[in-house]
């Protein structure tokens, strides 16, 4: 059995430039972090899947990277994949994403296809504009549609707190969100141009250069998101931020005491929340 990690991710910064064509061409920093869900994987004669969140047994990503990967390389057997759901779905953290990166990572090992980083890069842009960024993880700036990744220094000491907040899961909610956007929401690279330039001398990424298109959206998109908002700065949060399309939130500490404090008093209102450091890549 070949067992794998699938991290969450959040964006540190994330920039819509402009639109081409029906998509929207992105710059973004993005961080793995170690909340992941957890995959096994078995050689068999066919693709078989299996997962512990029953509602996202149907349709889901790591059955149709599996089959692209299958199809792509005719390989002529199969697997028994059985996934383990740790990151909450739904909310902007990429789970699924990520459970897609890791499944064609490991079959590539298991069914000993021997294709390259790029290739398997290719392979994961036609999954989704997520996808790509989860084949390297750590620290990296994505462009295009997501499928141009640059890996970046590791993050100095850093931990994030995350809120999910109580809301409906909205289907389809990220093409409804790009859906909203509009010219006057489109800005230059300057944000991700300022983060570079902290992240590249290794410094810590500043709360001043935080940046998420989607906020501009998200607080009319969300009924009662602000409402979470308010609850985690009255927790003690420096700031707040959309993680990618939302609705889950996080703020960060350069100290881990700081993060555990904010937790517990969030987890003392009854609310999910969780602690995570950056995820390296590789």
């Amino acid at each position: 059995m070949l067992t794998v990690y699938a991290p969450a991710k959040i964006n540190l910064v994330l920039e819509v430039l402009g639109k081409l064509n029906d998509y929207h061409r992105i710059s973004g920093i993005v961080q793995s972090i170690d909340l992941c869900d957890v995959l096994n994987f078995q050689p068999d004669e066919a693709i078989c899947f299996e997962c512990d969140e029953p509602s996202l047994k149907r349709d889901n990503l790591v059955t149709r990277a599996a089959t692209l990967l299958k199809k792509s390389t005719r390989y002529s057997l199969g697997a028994r994949i059985e996934l383990r759901k740790h990151i909450p779905w739904g909310v902007g953290l990429g789970g699924g994403s990520s459970d897609a990166a890791a499944t064609l990572l490991a079959l590539n090992e298991l069914w000993e296809l021997r294709l390259s980083l790029p290739e398997l890069v290719q392979l994961a842009s036609e999954l989704g504009s997520d996808v790509p960024f989860f084949t390297h993880k750590g620290t990296a700036w994505v462009e295009g549609k997501g499928e141009k990744v640059t890996p970046l220094p590791s993050l100095p000491s850093i931990y994030f707190v995350l809120l999910v907040p109580p809301l409906p899961k909205i289907s389809g909610k990220t093409k409804q969100m790009y859906g909203k956007l509009n010219a006057a929401h489109y800005t230059e690279g300057r944000f991700i141009q300022q983060a570079l330039s902290y992240l590249k001398q290794g410094k810590a990424i500043d709360h001043s250069l935080m940046f998420n298109v989607f906020e501009m959206v998200a607080f009319d998109f969300f009924p009662g998101l602000d409402k979470y908002r308010k609850t985690l700065e009255e927790a003690g949060a420096p700031g707040v931020y959309l993680a990618g399309s939302g609705p889950c939130l996080f703020t960060f500490f350069s100290e881990e005491r700081q993060a555990k404090v904010i937790s517990l008093n969030l987890r003392g209102q009854g609310l999910e929340c969780y602690v995570t450091s950056p995820f390296p890549g590789g």
